[in-house]
């Protein structure tokens, strides 16, 4: 037989351990179905004598990960540590410089650094992998990267954290408010002590820098993703969702239009007879059309050891039978700049709430000021008054009241504009809650 595939593993947590153990559990079938035995040789971690899910005793444990990248006695270094610079980078970097394999699940490295990562695996003829840094063990990179290249990508979008998404369903089901489902979510282990990373969209921003430079042939661009988080969200705007037909999503969409690329996280009210809509708790979603194929739906679990492994896995066995591909789809040398797309309507309209005093004049305000922008009012609907709503204050005469309005297409800075010409006029006691609806 074969030479084993000789691995190298930096960083032994959550994902680290759920390798271990699968190709610990796997190790007959995967080497029947790779062609070769694959074998995890040493590991790198902070800590050798942490207490773990898997054993680690039986390996050689090396504490820098950066020479671990470069030990010649390994085919292929895992980096499961994380981050976009540090260790992280200068271990990918030492690996591929010294003809190493690298398989990551690292979305914020790649989403930063990506094409020259694939420019210097290329160089040296080995290859970077990266399932895992996506929607976890949704093999959407392959889908995008091998299954679908007769197609003419135009849409990437959809549901990219569990966390997320865990928050919003149960803010629909139990009628919660955001600040304490999320207290459930942490102690529950699906948000982080400190959560600003998943709940402000950060995530998600980078797990959709890399479908886009997949789906369009184009350079990674974080920097050019329009980010939104979902902290705004409030039982009153998944009730008046729910009222309207929507369930509200966290949502990265990238389109191709005829002036660039467009790239956007934001909290996105869907349709409920939709596949997405359905798409609750931990569970990601990633839609894709193609000219050809039409629209591809994948759904499945985002995150967590054992989904996580599974990708990092298939990815090894890649490896391991000879298949090497560039890491976007195309040459690194072939990647287009990025090109940001022109603002233009946005074809599903969007979602407004105000709580607008109940004095006279205040609604023809606001109506002047959306007729300014040219902003056309498909419903208006006055809800329940915002005194029976948690944490109202009282601050003037008169209880304002919840009033939720449906525009047609427009464009954001009409949207924008016209809410802050709002705000200035006093008419409202609190900052204007503004959510896209797509059309899926």
């Amino acid at each position: 037989m074969t030479d084993g595939l000789k691995i190298g593993l930096a960083g032994v947590g959550t994902v680290g351990s759920g390798l271990l153990r699968l190709l610990k559990a796997r190790k007959d079938t995967l080497t029947a179905r790779a062609g070769r035995p694959i074998e995890i040789v040493a590991v790198s971690a902070q800590n050798r004598l942490k207490n773990r899910d898997a054993d680690i005793s039986g390996l050689r444990f090396v504490p820098d990960p950066v020479a671990l990248a470069k030990d010649p006695d390994i085919d292929v270094f895992v980096e499961l540590i994380g981050g976009e610079r540090g260790v992280a980078k200068q271990a990918v970097e030492a690996a591929l410089s010294s003809g190493k394999h690298v398989v990551t699940a690292n979305k914020a490295l790649l989403a930063h650094h990506g094409p020259s990562l694939a420019a210097l695996a290329e160089k040296n003829g080995v290859a970077l992998n990266f399932e895992a840094a996506v929607a976890g063990g949704i093999p959407v990179v392959k889908v995008i990267r091998e299954s679908l290249q007769g197609n003419d990508i135009s849409r990437v979008y959809g549901i990219l954290n569990g966390t997320c998404n865990y928050i919003l369903t149960l803010m629909e089901q139990e009628g919660r408010s955001f600040a304490d489902v999320l207290k459930e979510a942490q102690a529950q282990g699906y948000a982080e002590a400190d959560p600003t990373f998943d709940i402000g969209g950060f995530d998600t921003a980078h797990k959709l820098a890399l479908l886009t430079s997949l789906a369009f042939g184009t350079r990674a661009s974080f920097e050019s993703v329009y980010v939104e988080g979902i902290e705004t969200i409030t039982p009153a705007d998944i009730e008046a969702a729910g009222d309207l037909g929507y369930r509200i999503k966290l949502l990265g969409v990238a389109l191709r239009t005829e002036s660039g690329i467009e790239q956007r996280v934001h909290p996105t009210m869907v349709p409920k007879d939709t596949a997405i809509a359905e798409v609750d708790g931990v569970q990601n979603c990633v839609a894709i059309d193609g000219d050809f194929v039409g629209d591809v739906m994948l759904i499945g679990p985002g995150a967590g050891g054992g989904p996580t492994a599974s990708a990092v896995t298939s990815d090894l066995i890649d490896i391991a039978r000879g298949l090497i591909l560039p890491p976007f789809g195309t040459k690194a040398k072939n990647l287009k700049p990025y090109k940001k797309a022109q603002m233009r309507a946005h074809e599903g309209g969007y979602y407004i709430r105000l709580s607008v005093y109940d004095r006279t004049g205040a609604f023809a305000a606001i109506a002047g000021r959306m007729a300014e922008q040219r902003i056309s009012i498909e419903s208006i609907v006055q809800r329940r008054p915002r005194a029976e709503l948690p944490g109202f204050k009282r601050r003037h005469e008169g209880t304002p009241a919840a009033v939720v309005m449906i525009t047609h297409q427009t464009t954001e800075a009409a949207i924008r504009k016209a809410l802050a010409g709002i705000e200035r006029d006093g008419n409202v006691d609190a900052k204007p809650q503004m959510i896209r609806i797509e059309k899926l």
